[in-house]
């Protein structure tokens, strides 16, 4: 069979959600070619020369991108990944915990078929250096992305996660993960990022691969996605992290509004928020925020105060401006169904259950100045949006050069007018 394996969108890194089935699509036997919209011009020929073709929808911005896509392609179309249940109107939708098994299963008109943990095909996509970089010190390292596990362990209720997942992970073997770090780093990588929704959520296996990495790249740098909750809960790791080459932790931190933090069922408060802060720093690792500051219950009050939270703790060169304009996304299935009052009719254009808000016009302008700032250094971005909100500017001269990836955009987030303009 002639398999084209579509991926719109990965966060601004070689997509592991076409590669693992690519691969997993030959080894059985299949011609596989795939299309990175991300990087690369839409081709209908590869269209015409496929019999079916697959679109990855790992996370919100990728499936609104498929949505503008799916009309092009005249061949039966599937698509999967963590959003695929929200795509039945363009394309067969293929839910399940294992999107690897359930693509060869559709492809081969079989869904019993279970293919296990394949090294991903990296040889079919674009090198390292034409994705997204570690920036540091001014300097530019290609990176490896990998996963060391599927799933996440916990429920909080705005994620799309547990939709998939109901509290469940699949681990995938340390030596699959080694050998695909290792054709990412024959192909340049010099950074790993860990993909895992929480690197900590199997913390003895996530230990596993760190060692294993580091003993066979001891040179090589690495970061990981934790929760506030599990920074806190293994503190003691975070030196043993550090010697091994971690040099920043994304976090979820979400609000400073504890009432909100408990709505979400995040497993942790603002005061342990900034504990966590302290805590990566005392090891010489970097904290990086992500937020979800426009939600139903969301005050201008909360907004401001996410806003000197973060001046406070000094992370205005570790939080990337998009987060501050996040607003929260109601999926089919979301854990938060029947908490939102005046909740609207399922929105198939927005993938979301729709809500308003008193600060709607607010978050739009915050969404807007993000865009239209998006090459500019993240400290001015920060004021701008102080300025909405009636806060003073902060001295952004001395603002900490964090370690970051080059790739600003966020899972979560809308699509820009440019990603559109792309597909």
């Amino acid at each position: 069979m002639r398999v084209l394996l579509i991926s719109t969108y990965e966060l601004g890194h070689q997509p592991l959600g076409v590669a693992a089935p690519a691969a997993a699509l030959r080894d059985r036997g299949h011609h596989v070619r795939v299309l990175d919209l991300a990087i690369q011009d839409w081709d209908p020929t590869l269209v015409e020369w496929a019999e079916r073709v697959a679109i990855s929808v790992p996370m919100h911005t990728a499936t609104r991108l498929a949505f503008e896509i799916a009309p092009r392609i005249d061949r039966p179309l599937a698509c999967f990944g963590l959003y695929a249940g929200m795509c039945a109107p363009i394309a067969e939708a293929l839910i399940a915990r294992d999107p690897v098994s359930a693509v060869v299963g559709w492809v081969e008109a079989d869904p019993s078929i279970t293919v296990g943990a394949p090294v991903p095909a990296r040889d079919l996509l674009a090198p390292p250096s034409e994705y997204a970089h570690l920036m540091q010190s001014g300097l530019r390292y290609p990176i490896a992305y990998v996963e060391a596990s599927q799933g996440c362990a916990h429920r909080c209720r705005h994620c799309p996660v547990p939709v998939v997942y109901d509290g469940r992970i699949r681990i995938t073997p340390v030596e699959t993960v080694i050998a695909d770090i290792d054709a990412q780093v024959a192909q340049g990588a010099q950074h790993v990022t860990f993909g895992d929704p929480d690197f900590f959520n199997g913390v003895h296996h996530a230990r596993r691969v760190v060692e294993a990495v580091h003993a066979k790249y001891p040179d090589i740098t690495f970061d990981a996605t934790v929760k506030v909750e599990h920074i806190l809960r293994h503190a003691e790791l975070w030196p043993w992290m550090a010697e091994r080459g971690c040099l920043f932790v994304i976090s979820a931190f979400e609000s400073v509004n504890d009432d909100i933090l408990t709505i979400l069922d995040k497993g942790h408060t603002a005061a342990e928020g900034a504990h966590a802060i302290e805590l990566l720093r005392a090891a010489g690792i970097e904290p990086r925020a992500t937020w979800l500051p426009f939600t139903p219950w969301t005050a201008r009050q909360d907004i401001r105060a996410i806003l000197e939270f973060v001046a406070e703790h000094r992370l205005v060169g570790n939080v990337d401006p998009v987060q501050y304009s996040i607003r929260l996304l109601v999926p089919e299935g979301s854990l938060l169904l029947g908490q939102i009052d005046g909740l609207g009719a399922w929105d198939a254009t927005r993938l979301s259950y729709p809500w308003t808000s008193d600060l709607d016009d607010l978050q739009a302008e915050f969404a807007a100045i993000v865009e239209a700032m998006a090459e500019e250094p993240a400290g001015d971005v920060f004021n701008a949006l102080r300025t909405l909100v009636d806060l003073p500017p902060v001295d952004v001269s001395s603002v900490l050069d964090a370690p970051r990836l080059s790739e600003s955009w966020f899972c979560c987030a809308e699509p820009t007018a440019a990603q559109l303009r792309a597909v």
